[in-house]
């Protein structure tokens, strides 16, 4: 009997999640084949850009390198307060100086690595396996 109860337990659950499920097809997502193609590009009737001449001189003016610093960085454009304020807490105005004013000065920080350093610097590549140490161990 006990065996009777279980099995038809298990039958009424099987069915009850079995009514869970969809019938049929769900049409809720898109529908792949209904998707409509955008005509190609056409490049207009009155374009009005003209090849250059065979030897005329560049029409672009101003140095390339300036003209991409200029898009990247803003230029000449003004600059917000808070901008302005951080530009001048990082010290812009020792920033024309640049780093290589500070390399050769006697009152600089430096600590020196010894050649460990060097010696990590130029090893050569690999697992490590073939690796000779170069500096005396002590």
């Amino acid at each position: 009997m006990r065996k009777l109860v279980s099995i038809a337990a298990a039958s009424v659950v099987v069915m009850s999640l079995s009514a869970c499920g969809k019938s049929g097809y769900d049409r809720a997502r898109p529908d792949e084949f209904a998707v409509a193609r955008q005509a190609p590009l056409v490049i207009p009737p009155d374009f009005s850009l003209v090849p250059p001449k065979p030897g005329a001189a560049p029409t672009s003016a101003g140095n390339p390198n300036a003209q991409a610093l200029d898009a990247l960085f803003g230029g000449t454009a003004a600059r917000s307060a808070s901008e302005s304020a951080t530009l001048t807490a990082a010290g812009t105005d020792t920033a024309a100086d640049g780093i290589r004013s500070d390399v050769g000065d006697p009152d600089t920080a430096v600590v020196d690595k010894a050649g460990t350093t060097r010696d990590i610097v130029a090893a050569p590549e690999g697992d490590g396996q073939d690796a000779r140490a170069t500096t005396p161990q002590n």
